[in-house]
């Protein structure tokens, strides 16, 4: 064989290894397929993104990390949080270019039992965490906040995302009554260019100023939606455009009198959505859904309830104009049961994204989470900082049934892991009973995995009332991008010499 074929080959897959989304198909001189299927190895190395928590000096944070064991890893590996250093053009102290040395947030444990970290106040700053060898394959980052009041107080919590260079936000507001902010991260060496667009209920919304911000290396940059545009605008889609780099993005929503929460990406823009894990007593539900396409989407809308898809009466359907949001409440619609929200095309398929904005309690007593549509578990799902009260997993199985396997880790300061198994009908969510590590001390992870039947979505909900104030918050569970598909190369390797 060619030499320079050898190393092509096993360059692109050590590639693959390590990012943890390339994938190698090596095309035959003769016109036959040389590539056999597919093997699953685990990625070697993972960044996740947790952006500032709160300005708050009531605010009290905790991060949880948690890898799942995963098979294949070998012994070695190293995993840390630290500050993302914000950094000026002549650096600290004329120190220029110079990054300052922080103390780790929280250091790992071996994989499969989490290690949580605390902080306090308002100052606390973004992190960037990374993780290599046996601590990359799904490694999940949880941050939570309690804010204990004032704007945004209640329960916020984030699933720390890895960066990408674009991010759909439906759900987002420049109203009188939020103040919503998009937090940028970059975790390179270099420094990342990012265009921020907003859509209101007419269409994009003229600004210059969201245009080419630079966020410099190894820092985070908050930018507060009223500032990009006059215009009071009820329900916002904002696109977040990487020209050059890589961030991560989050969109934190607070807001004067419903409390706040994290408001994490859409999935990609397609034309079926789920949106997972409506809380039984939720009391008002707002749909955001935006179509970054020329043409208008027609979506049928149903409600997977425990009993099975419910078509909500007075919300059947809901039709979206090309490039501006559409936004309709659906009040309570679960009326005390399990839900998940399912969205697929009446016709023509039309990519879309769509974000629930979830209100519970009533009053002055009322909190607000935000749940995006999520890809499917995949081959596995991982949720971090769960208690023994407090959580509750949902899981919805919208095309066919599925068996899917929940495992609760060891806990933090002690415990067993536990594992149970559970099949969801077709068209159905159920809260299940998830299951509690044995002798559990501290908080543990929760790993879903899919054994059987068709593609199962997931989400968590962590609680903590306080005061009369129900806080929530919610956090959907996609794939966790653990291992990553790398096609073995054929034993009889000689064709590719023609």
């Amino acid at each position: 064989m060619n030499r320079t074929t050898l190393s092509l080959i096993a360059g692109t897959a050590a590639l693959a290894a390590v990012t943890g989304f390339a994938t190698l198909s090596t095309p035959d001189a003769a016109g036959t397929d040389t590539a056999k299927a597919a093997a699953e190895l685990p990625v070697e190395r993972t960044s996740l993104m947790c952006p500032a928590p709160s300005i708050s000096d009531l605010a009290e944070t905790s991060y949880t990390s948690f890898t799942p064991v995963t098979k294949g890893t070998g012994g070695q590996g190293k995993a840390e949080l630290r500050s993302a250093t914000e950094q000026s053009a002549d650096g600290a102290g004329g120190d220029k270019g110079k990054k300052k040395t922080e103390k780790p947030v929280l250091t790992p444990k071996e994989p499969g039992t989490p290690v949580t970290g605390d902080t306090s106040g308002g100052d606390t700053p973004a992190i960037v965490g990374t993780a290599e060898g046996k601590f990359a394959p799904g490694w999940a980052l949880q941050e939570t906040t309690e804010v204990a009041a004032g704007v945004g107080r209640g329960l916020q919590g984030v699933n720390c995302t890895a960066p990408d260079t674009e991010f759909w936000f439906p759900g987002a507001s420049t109203a009188a009554d939020r103040t919503d902010y998009v937090h940028l991260t970059n975790p390179d060496d270099s420094a990342a260019v990012v265009d921020i667009e907003l859509y209101g209920n007419d269409g994009a919304i003229d600004s210059s100023v969201g245009e080419g911000i630079t966020v410099q290396p190894h820092s985070s940059e908050p930018v507060l939606l009223s500032t990009l545009t006059d215009e009071k605008q009820e329900n916002l889609t904002v696109h977040v455009n990487v020209r050059s780099g890589r961030v991560g993005a989050a969109v934190q929503a607070l807001d004067d009198r419903l409390g706040g929460d994290w408001l994490a990406a859409s999935t990609d823009p397609t034309p079926s959505l789920v949106l997972p894990g409506v809380p039984k007593d939720a009391t008002a539900v707002r749909l955001v859904a935006f179509t970054p396409g020329d043409s208008d989407a027609d979506l049928k809308v149903r409600l997977a309830s425990p009993s099975g898809a419910i078509t909500p009466a007075g919300n059947e359907t809901l039709h979206v104009k090309a490039g501006m949001t559409t936004a309709v409440d659906l009040g309570d619609i679960t009326r005390g049961e399990a839900g998940s929200l399912i969205l697929t095309p009446t016709d023509q398929s039309v990519p879309i994204v769509a974000a629930l904005r979830v209100v519970r309690g009533k009053g002055a007593d009322q909190e607000t989470a935000f749940i995006p549509a999520t890809a499917p578990v995949g081959t596995r799902a991982t949720a971090a900082d769960n208690s023994a009260k407090g959580t509750t997993l949902s899981l919805v199985a919208p095309t066919r049934a599925t068996k899917v396997k929940v495992t609760a880790s060891a806990g933090s300061d002690g415990g067993t892991a536990v594992s149970k198994t559970f099949t969801i009908k077709a068209g159905t969510t159920e809260n299940v009973d998830a299951p509690v590590p044995s002798g559990l001390k501290g908080t543990y992870a929760l790993t879903v995995e899919p054994l059987s039947g068709g593609p199962v979505y997931a989400a968590r909900t962590l609680t903590a009332t306080e005061d009369g104030v129900p806080g929530f918050t919610i956090q959907t569970l996609p794939d966790d991008r653990g291992t990553v598909a790398v096609p073995e190369a054929d034993q009889d390797l000689g064709v590719l010499q023609k």
